[in-house]
């Protein structure tokens, strides 16, 4: 239980940091190039969210693999736990999402 809790908290975090890191530097290049930040945020914050999701679970085929091959054999503790670090992940992304429309709330 204790690796699942490791591996879960690790993939919400990379999936948060993935959202939150690629918005701020989209924000920062808007500025570059004399476009509103808040836009550039945003857009790219509802675009990321999916890509932070399959980049915290390590792909799109192994975690469907895990899933499939033990639900064919009746093993259902794997595909529990392969969902859970997928649900972790979606909080993840979801909540840097959440973050960066908190942060430019009142700016579009």
């Amino acid at each position: 239980m204790d690796s699942f809790v490791t591996k879960a908290t690790i993939d919400f975090f990379i999936a948060f940091g993935v959202v939150f890191g690629g918005s701020m530097l989209a924000g920062i290049g808007s500025v570059f190039v004399m476009t509103a930040p808040a836009d550039a945020m945003l857009d790219t914050a509802s675009r990321l969210k999916i890509w932070a999701l399959v980049a915290a679970v390590g792909g799109t085929i192994d975690p469907m693999r895990v899933i499939e091959s033990n639900m064919i054999e009746g093993r259902l503790s794997p595909v529990v736990l392969q969902l859970g670090y997928i649900l972790c992940a979606f909080l993840g992304a979801h909540m840097g999402t959440e973050l960066i429309r908190w942060l430019c709330r009142g700016a579009v």
